[in-house]
């Protein structure tokens, strides 16, 4: 396996199946560790950078096995900006990963449900992404791979306190649980908020499709928890799969049968008129798409729109961001050249008119 091999299908996290998949688009469980015995990252120096990369990505590589299948290393201090850009649209690096300097890599899965930053925020960030709601089958796959690479590095933990982490709010377990949602009916019924204030009361962070820092383009929103201090693994992962995962699902529930038995035409209209523009369009921004695509995607679901299969409005999302329209043209294209090539490539696999 190599990096250009990601750009040939989407990962697994959009195969756009699992439970719950007509709302919950993914579900993600990261753990946060340090080595024992070095500065946090924004305390070292370059040479301390890399001795932490090499220490631990000779760690990952030896026990590749203990991981996942066909796993491997890109380094990032040497890879070019667009192929960096391509791992944040895959959700496999974050854009402060990306965008970092000195010594850093990721370690990657063949189906890229697992990835390992190394020397992001923390020396490494442990990642494992599922499609549906899947959230105990990606403990278990994670709880494995950290029990693998903790015999072999000596990771920063503490009494009473749990695991050592940069950011105050990791310490503990070091956990971050993260469930993508697709909420196009509570956005369209302006019952959004809802939402908001269920995450608040919570103590839940509400994301865009990018993780923090981003807007909720196309009604993707990424719900997670705040803090890991005071609770298990067991006890943050059951309250988002029996708590506050089914009550937002609830809520959207409720505003589709809403949109699908009071608002019928308008809802037919969103959907349809979505269709025609992805259709017809000669210009497209990546944002547009990710727009439009909500509306069909909504539509399929609810039955609405026959004959489109969940598989190809996911490849458009992922292969119409700026970096996989410019790895699949072989070229680098700004302004409105690549909002025609975008254009064109939806239109292509939509059926063009």
């Amino acid at each position: 396996m190599k990096l250009s091999d990601l750009t040939s299908r989407a990962g697994e996290w959009l195969r756009g199946e699992g439970p719950m998949s007509e709302i919950v688009i993914s579900s993600r469980i990261r753990l946060a560790r340090n080595i024992s015995g070095y500065h946090f990252l924004s305390r070292c120096t370059r040479a301390q950078r890399t001795t932490i990369e090499q220490k631990v990505r000779n760690a990952i590589l030896a026990n590749a096995g203990k991981i996942t299948e066909q796993l491997f290393y890109v380094n990032l201090a040497d890879a070019p900006e667009i192929d960096r850009q391509l791992l944040v649209e895959r959700h496999l690096i974050s854009k402060p990963h990306a965008n970092a300097e000195g010594s850093r890599g990721v370690a990657i899965g063949g189906d890229e449900s697992v990835s390992i930053m190394v020397n992001e925020e923390d020396h490494l960030r442990i990642q494992v992404l599922r499609s549906g709601l899947q959230l105990e089958e990606a403990w278990e796959q994670i709880n494995a791979i950290d029990d693998a690479l903790e015999s072999v590095l000596d990771f920063a933990f503490q009494p009473p306190f749990g695991y050592l982490t940069a950011c105050p709010t990791n310490v503990g377990t070091g956990i971050r649980v993260s469930v993508m949602l697709h909420l196009p009916a509570l956005k369209l019924t302006g019952e959004i908020e809802k939402v908001f204030r269920a995450a608040k009361d919570l103590r839940l962070a509400v994301r865009g499709l990018y993780g923090e820092g981003t807007e909720a383009t196309g009604d993707f929103y990424q719900i997670s928890n705040q803090t890991t201090l005071g609770k298990v693994e067991e006890e943050i992962i059951q309250d988002f799969k029996q708590v506050v995962i089914p009550k937002i699902i609830d809520y959207e529930h409720h505003a589709r049968r809403t949109l699908l038995n009071e608002r019928t035409m308008a809802l037919d209209d969103r959907v349809f008129r979505a269709l025609g523009i992805l259709r017809s369009a000669r210009l497209l921004t990546s944002d547009e798409v990710l727009q439009q695509l909500s509306h069909i995607r909504m539509g399929v679901n609810l039955g609405r729109l026959k004959g489109i299969e969940m598989r190809l409005l996911n490849e458009l999302l992922l292969m119409s961001q700026p970096a996989h329209l410019q790895k699949m043209l072989s070229r680098k294209v700004e302004g409105d050249a690549r909002r025609s090539a975008r254009a064109e490539f939806v239109r292509s696999r939509l059926g063009s008119i």
